[in-house]
């Protein structure tokens, strides 16, 4: 065979680079750290470090190596990324003791823009300082920045991953725009049985964050096309005020796609359990709900089994739409009982405790503004008018018993209505409630656009029977103190920063009169001070009254209301109120008369008098009247002592008590002209 030096040359040459190839695969390529450093750096606009000189001497230090035989597998006892330029923290990412395989597809696909997927990523210890600006700039993304000049170069997006293990991690995550600053312990053990486990401290927006969480496996930080495998997850956390656990499953860690589980939430009011989500929800007594949950997109949907506020038990199915321009809550609110109490925050009626209020908003200030001074009771805490323009709502509300708060009322049972929140204006419309086998009808809305919140009442009742919805105890066999169907209709309107201040700038009409109805003979005599005719009513026991006529009509200005009519008329007396109620000073001042249709040979009859504040009441007798009876009596009483029973006879003035009458019908038949429905045109 003849000898041929250039195949020999040849032939050496492959067998030398293939010893060199298998040598450096074998000795792990060291010489290539420095240049694989700068290419990293080059590509990822980033300073990045590999293999440390400080660890290259460290006893038991992996050092550096790098292979390329299947796959590109990288060992280096460092890894560094540094954080961009315009961040204060000390770096991106530095790992210890670092296995990083690659795929060849992937560095392709990265190359062509898509996001770079590690294989494998294993690491004694990671520390990692992740966080994103207002302005949209994140430490994830790669390359140059972004700007307005369309040729520039677009961020790297942030990369995914397959296996994963860590022994010890810490991550310190600043989110601007989420509002969000935690940092986190963890570790993952990816194999098997994969488990993901973390601990976190920091802040939500301005309320303090804690999570526990254990996951079978470390969620992908962001969405992918093809969805990621639904990921076993369990959350302990508080946020603000709030309290959630939940167990169920996740896809995706940053928007929670593919979210789905059963969870609870307590906390010291229903409002504690919006503030998270930013979602705008009442402001309640102690809450406590459990349910099913699930996200897709920007979608959540919740079904609540059973919520509890204080002794309020609530459900519901719930839909809340983040996606919208403005989001939008949508659903049905059911339960077999709320307990008005429970709410009493929600206008003011009750002072929130300091552990309820916002973090941003110190206890002091809150006792403050509920505080209107000694002796007032109307609810003045101010509503919090901008979370109704942070959201819209569009729930249909049907409850099983509404309680009054009050042991002399009946419950209203059932309530329906249907509550929308739209650009800032909340309305509870078709409301319909019964209570004492009649019912309550209307709407009510609360405009909050402004700085000052604008409130319109329209509501009508009809067929409430007053033995019913008013609890009346009385010795068995007598008939009840008032009774009859009682209807009306209230048109008001207010506004103001609480409810104290509606109250006080209230304007507008509210009518009522009861029909086929009786009161009880003995509180006649006795607000008419009709001694002889009162002692004969005992005697021989009480009896009910019909009541002829009964009819209130009052008118409303500066939250000062006037009876323009308030008159009851039974066959045996007339009775009619004047004077004011000053919801605005929180006073009252009326004066009741009671005029006799009958002779009373032993009276005392004077008006009655009830003034005062809402907090102290007092009644009283007008005494002018009284004291000129009775000194005339005392007079007499030195003449003859049967005279002095003259001036305590009573003849009676059916006049009068007939001219009241009289206008108390015509009101009564006005008003039900007013109602009659139109006749239909003939077709």
């Amino acid at each position: 065979m003849k000898f041929n030096p250039t195949s020999m040359l040849a032939a050496a040459t492959v067998a030398a680079v293939i010893g060199a190839l298998a040598w450096g695969e074998w000795v792990g390529w060291p010489f290539l750290a420095a240049p694989l450093e700068r290419a990293l750096s080059a590509t990822l606009d980033r300073r990045v470090s590999v293999a440390a000189a400080a660890d290259a001497g460290t006893p038991g230090a992996r050092g550096f190596s790098v292979r390329f035989f299947g796959r590109v597998r990288l060992v280096a006892s460092q890894l560094e990324i540094a954080a961009p330029a315009w961040s204060e923290a000390p770096h991106l990412l530095r790992a210890r003791d670092v296995t990083l395989d690659l795929r060849y597809i992937d560095l392709w696909r990265a190359h062509r823009g898509q996001p770079l997927h590690l294989e494998r990523l294993s690491a004694r210890s990671l520390d990692a300082s992740v966080e994103r600006l207002a302005d949209g700039r994140a430490s994830w993304q790669f390359g140059p920045e972004r700007t307005t000049d369309d040729a520039a170069v677009q961020p790297m997006p942030f990369p995914r991953w397959g296996q994963m293990q860590i022994a010890n991690g810490t991550l310190h995550y600043r989110d601007v725009p989420l509002g969000i600053d935690v940092i986190a312990r963890m570790s993952l053990a990816d194999g098997e049985a994969p488990a993901f486990r973390l601990s976190a401290t920091g802040h939500y927006g301005q309320m303090p964050l804690k999570i526990e969480m254990v996951s079978a496996g470390l969620l992908p930080w962001v969405a992918t096309e093809t969805p990621h495998k639904a990921v076993a997850l369990s959350v302990n956390a508080s946020v603000g005020r709030a309290n959630l656990t939940f167990k169920g499953s996740a896809q995706e860690a940053r928007r929670l796609t593919g979210l789905a589980g059963r969870f609870r939430v307590t906390g010291p009011s229903l409002a504690a359990v919006g503030d998270p989500f930013g979602v705008t929800l009442p402001t309640t007594t102690a809450f406590r709900s459990d349910g099913d949950i699930a996200k897709q997109d920007d979608t959540w949907r919740v079904v609540i089994d059973d919520a509890t506020v204080g002794a309020s038990h609530l459900s519901g199915t719930f839909r809340y739409d983040a996606g919208r321009s403005v989001p939008l809550l949508s659903g049905r609110l059911s339960g077999r009982k709320l307990m008005l109490a429970d709410l009493g925050p929600v206008i003011g009626t009750t002072a929130v405790p300091a552990a309820t209020m916002p973090a941003a908003r110190p206890a002091s200030v809150a006792a403050a503004s509920i505080a209107r001074g000694p002796g007032k009771v109307l609810p003045a805490r101010p509503f919090d008018l901008a979370s109704l323009r942070t959201m819209d709502a569009d729930v249909q509300v049907e409850l099983t018993e509404v309680d009054l708060n009050t042991e002399h009322l009946e419950p209203l049972r059932p309530l329906r209505g249907h509550l929308i929140l739209a650009g800032g204006v909340l309305t509870l419309g078709e409301l319909d409630a019964r209570t004492g086998q009649g019912r309550l009808m209307g709407e009510l809305r609360l405009d909050g656009r402004e700085a000052t919140a604008l409130w319109n009442a329209n509501l009508r009742w009809d067929g409430v029977q007053l033995s019913h919805w008013v609890r009346q105890v009385r010795t068995k066999g007598l008939p009840p103190y008032v009774s009859g169907r009682l209807l009306g209709r209230a048109l008001l309107q207010g506004r103001g920063r609480s409810t104290a201040d509606i109250l006080a700038s209230l304007k507008g009409t509210l009518y009522t009169e009861l029909r086929e109805g009786s009161i009880s003979h003995l509180v006649i005599e006795a607000a008419g001070l009709d001694v002889a005719q009162g002692l004969g009513v005992l005697f021989k026991g009480d009896d009910a009254l019909p009541v002829q006529c009964a009819v209130a009509e009052l008118m409303a200005t500066g939250g000062v209301f006037v009876p323009k009519m308030m008159v009851l008329d039974t066959s045996d007396s007339a009775v009619w109120v004047d004077g004011s109620v000053s919801l605005a000073a929180e006073s009252i001042d009326l004066r009741v008369v009671v005029v006799p249709k009958d002779f009373s040979p032993l009276t005392l009859r004077t008006p009655l008098r009830v003034r005062g504040s809402f907090a102290k009441p007092v009644v009283s007798l007008d005494k002018a009247p009284m004291a000129r009876k009775l000194a005339t009596s005392f007079l007499l009483a030195l003449v003859n002592p049967l005279a002095a029973l003259v001036p305590l006879l009573d003849p009676g003035d059916s006049g009068a008590a007939t001219r009241g009458a009289a206008g108390c019908r015509d009101l009564t038949e006005r008003a039900a002209m007013r109602r009659a429905p139109v006749a239909s045109p003939p077709r």
